[in-house]
């Protein structure tokens, strides 16, 4: 038996592997871009499935398909989009920059399964009816998009900010240095700390959210150039209706849709608002290895859990690996939101030539942002230990502490207590009784760091 099958296509006859789903013209683009060996991402397979089940609908409703036909176009894509047959989608993301190869994969598989099914189905007439790459491809890039941020990463920035909300409880009255500049400075709580972690993410998720409203706006309808020709002008709607059915998502037409085949504005804005919370989520992992750190010669202000051997070489010694990790999920968000902008800018006239590469980054980005912020709250947020005793030693040798004292001894008194404090090595509280005239019970009291966090005037008059 031969391993290979004779297709045709219009530009006539090419070997495809016996077993393959897909025909001559998957089989053209894989032999036309051995690039990288990086195929398109499973949730772009998963929404081309969706959009075929939901264009075969949409079309036997609007009476420009069989109905039996309809239900076997359906059944295959959607068992596209489940993911069985994902081996047969083998073409490079590199290839042509509309995604018309990708787009004529899916077309052949699933023509290819209906007819195994019993089915016989056009992959361009039918399973494409009333569609053109031009518009399924920036389709599929923003039906993947909403469905990975709906689905995965908002969920995920939930659990993340739910965890940051009970450890800030938790920890709401442990109070500790305060820096600006790396430099010491006036005291916060832990809760305050993460409780500002916290507000980033929900900030983050509101972005988010907005951006969603334009993504989940389909170009749909709008076939080669946004005119919609040989389209019903009604298909766009249906599908969007019908993919809302489907997803629990709600999609709907793009009030123009040149806009949405000749831009990928809503892409660009999309992975702009994911680089925001990569930047977040950077200052956050940055802000834990600089707690973590020591454990002697650091801060040593928290542990974070044990998770693995440091080192090769030298026993005992353990890293802070998810922050590690972290940092570099957001690195290469915030390279892959510059790889999207170029790609962005790169539309000419009615349509742009980067859609692939697009796809690949916008959604690895929202991937790793997912799967990075639960093991951010699982293995570092909800099991790292408070070192109090080295936290209690900092804030009671923090001359920086004086600044409490400037509404009754003035500034340059304050700073020349601060001053002698850092040269002589002692506890702000012992050189205030010297040089400020206050006894030690109105000391305690003006420097208490917990009163310290709640701000406000903590004395009254310099002769008070």
């Amino acid at each position: 038996m031969s391993d290979f099958r004779i297709e045709r296509d219009s530009m006539g006859e090419l070997k495809v592997p016996a077993k393959a789903l897909y025909g001559a013209q998957t089989q053209r683009a894989v032999q036309n871009f051995p690039i990288s060996g990086l195929t398109m991402p499973r949730e772009f397979i998963r929404a081309l499935g969706l959009i075929k089940s939901a264009a075969a609908q949409a079309n036997a409703d609007l009476g420009h398909l069989k109905k039996s036909k309809a239900k076997a176009i359906r059944k295959a894509a959607e068992r596209v989009a489940k993911g069985e047959f994902d081996a047969h989608f083998p073409i490079d993301v590199f290839q042509t920059g509309s995604g018309t190869s990708s787009n004529m994969n899916a077309n052949e598989v699933i023509a290819h399964v209906a007819a195994d099914a019993g089915t016989q189905v056009h992959p361009n007439d039918d399973v494409n009816n009333g569609q053109s790459s031009n518009d399924v491809i920036p389709t599929a890039i923003q039906v993947s998009a909403a469905l990975m941020v709906s689905e995965q990463l908002l969920p995920a920035l939930t659990h993340l900010k739910v965890t940051l909300d009970k450890r800030a409880k938790e920890l709401k009255k442990v109070a500790k240095t305060g820096r600006t500049h790396l430099m010491d400075a006036m005291p916060v709580t832990f809760g305050q700390e993460l409780g500002c972690w916290s507000a980033q993410i929900g900030s983050n998720m509101a972005r988010l959210g907005d951006a969603l409203g334009r993504v989940r706006k389909l170009p749909q309808g709008g076939t080669a150039v946004g005119t919609g020709i040989n389209a019903d002008p009604k298909l766009g709607a249906s599908v969007c209706a019908e993919l809302t059915r489907m997803t629990g998502v709600r999609f709907e037409a793009a009030g123009n849709l040149f806009e949405g085949i000749s831009t990928q504005d809503a892409a660009v804005e999309l992975s702009g608002q994911l680089k925001t919370l990569a930047v977040g989520l950077m200052k956050m992992a940055n802000d834990l290895r600089w707690m973590n750190s020591g454990p002697l010669a650091g801060l040593g202000e928290i542990e974070l859990p044990a998770l693995q051997p440091g080192s090769s070489i030298m026993p005992g010694k353990v890293n802070p690996v998810i922050p590690e990790a972290l940092a570099m999920v957001c690195a290469q968000v915030i390279g892959n939101d510059t790889t999207i902008t170029i790609a962005g800018q790169s539309g000419n006239f009615q349509l742009n030539v980067m859609l692939p590469v697009i796809a690949l980054n916008l959604l690895q980005s929202v991937e790793i942002l997912a799967n990075a912020s639960r093991a951010l709250a699982d293995k570092a947020i909800a099991g790292f230990k408070v070192r109090e005793d080295t936290i209690r030693q900092a804030l009671d040798r923090n001359p920086i502490l004086v600044t409490a004292l400037n509404s009754v001894i003035g500034y340059d008194v304050g700073a020349a207590t601060a001053k002698k404090a850092y040269k002589e090595g002692r506890p702000i509280i012992d050189v205030a009784l010297e040089t400020t005239g206050l006894s030690r019970k109105q000391l305690e009291t003006l420097l208490d760091p917990m009163a310290l966090t709640k701000g406000g005037i903590q004395g009254g008059s310099a002769g008070g």
